[in-house]
């Protein structure tokens, strides 16, 4: 378990839907999350320095979608995004920019951050990332190079307490042994499958082996759509998954697994032999 950290939210005009800056104690960068329409009238010359931008956008399947880039004065560039689009010549709305900035960043830090910010959402897989290319050939001293990886630490806990977990993986590799964890498993009518609790639902492991048909008569409409959206991404091939996948519970999960719709606190069981709904309540009752 890490220590825990003191986070500071400012809301700049009173309200939560607008201007918010955020800064974590004992630490000189801090994260200015703004609005779209806010950003041209933004009177503020913090925004006007060097640092890294996160441009939130949705598509039209209603999936996430993330630009991140560098300037040595964010609110230029993000007026020029702005304008880029009014133009036709960027095809992605964002809606909202989460800005970081911090003392005596230079175009150097900023683009070895954007290479590994960019490096760090892309193997997360939780939002199409949308930048083509960054510099990778950056060359800090050893002890800058140390300051820009906690500084990208220090990022990657602002903006998922700002509500992006653009940046955190599905899977924690080091992950303690409890019931949000434990790897539990499912098998029916030759599909089988992988899978753990989360704080987030339910996450499906890679190389799961689903069911090519599904009950409609079975299944809501809602859970049919989202099936057929993943089968025809790249996460899944000859009815396997590909990689790993959040649900928003073991329900879902089983249902997205079976092709129909089972219980999943019930379908799902560790090593064991014990189902997820008998670990629960043994859970609840150790509190």
């Amino acid at each position: 378990m890490g220590y825990g950290k003191s986070i500071e939210l400012f809301l700049a005009n009173g309200t939560a839907d607008s201007l918010i800056i955020a800064e974590l104690s004992n630490w000189n960068g801090k994260a200015i999350k703004i609005p779209r329409i806010e950003v041209a009238d933004c009177k503020r010359d913090d925004i006007k320095e060097p640092g890294i931008y996160f441009l939130f956008c949705k598509e039209e399947d209603n999936t996430d979608s993330v630009y991140i880039g560098e300037s040595e004065n964010v609110k230029e560039r993000l007026v020029q995004h702005i304008r880029d689009y009014s133009a036709e010549k960027e095809k992605y709305y964002w809606t909202t920019a989460v800005i970081f900035i911090g003392r005596d960043l230079n175009k150097a830090h900023i683009r070895y951050l954007e290479d590994r910010l960019v490096a760090d959402a892309r193997a997360a897989k939780r939002y199409a990332v949308l930048t083509k290319n960054t510099y990778g050939k950056t060359v800090l001293k050893e002890s800058q190079t140390a300051a820009m990886n906690e500084f990208i630490d220090n990022i990657k806990i602002l903006i998922n307490a700002l509500g992006y977990k653009v940046l955190e993986p599905m899977v924690v590799n080091d992950m303690a042994t409890s019931i949000d964890n434990e790897k539990l498993y499912m098998s029916a009518g030759g599909t089988r499958a992988e899978g753990f609790v989360t704080t987030e639902g339910f996450v499906l492991l890679a190389g799961a082996v689903i069911n090519e048909k599904i009950s409609e008569k079975s299944l809501g409409k809602g859970a049919i759509a989202l099936r057929k959206k993943i089968v025809e991404s790249d996460k899944v091939k000859d009815w396997t998954t590909t990689e790993d996948i959040l649900f928003s519970s073991s329900s879902a999960a089983a249902d997205f697994v079976t092709g129909y719709s089972v219980s999943g606190p019930m379908t799902w069981k560790n090593a064991a032999g014990v189902t997820l709904k008998e670990i629960e309540a043994a859970e609840s009752k150790n509190d």
